[in-house]
């Protein structure tokens, strides 16, 4: 996914892929963007599975960024480094997010649950300032 660039016998480093990085309104229609970009920042090769639970993750976290955020655009980053997709959701707001116990009838409050079962690994990061950024990684199959 990088490229070594040689001038005169002279080489550089591995150029590392660029991040896709958005920034989208703290709106609900922006769920359904989020799902667009990442199915289109993805290279081609990803396993139909890898694309759903990628999909799935940033559905999950930009609907709990724009429900729990601070109504400040919600910013998601994505990028693939060493044998992982890596998927950030960022916004304003001051509560840090954690995993519910809803009861059977409740009709919300899973969101984080899915995103502990599909994920390698994830973790909710301060931002310096304010807010948090929930990341998430999958190990690429």
């Amino acid at each position: 996914m990088s490229e070594t660039l040689c001038s005169d016998d002279r080489c550089t480093p591995p150029i590392p892929v660029v991040p896709s990085h958005w920034s989208l309104p703290a709106e609900p229609a922006s769920v359904r963007c989020a799902r667009r970009a990442v199915v289109g920042a993805l290279p081609p090769g990803c396993s139909a599975e890898m694309v759903d639970e990628l999909v799935l993750l940033a559905s999950e976290l930009v609907t709990n960024a724009v429900r729990y955020g601070a109504r400040r655009p919600v910013e998601m980053v994505l990028w693939f480094v060493d044998g992982y997709f890596w998927l950030a959701v960022s916004d304003h707001g001051s509560g840090r997010p954690r995993i519910g116990s809803p009861g059977r009838r409740d009709c919300g409050g899973r969101g984080l649950l899915l995103v502990d079962r599909v994920a390698d690994v994830w973790a909710v990061v301060a931002r310096p300032g304010c807010g948090k950024s929930v990341v998430v990684g999958m190990r690429r199959r």
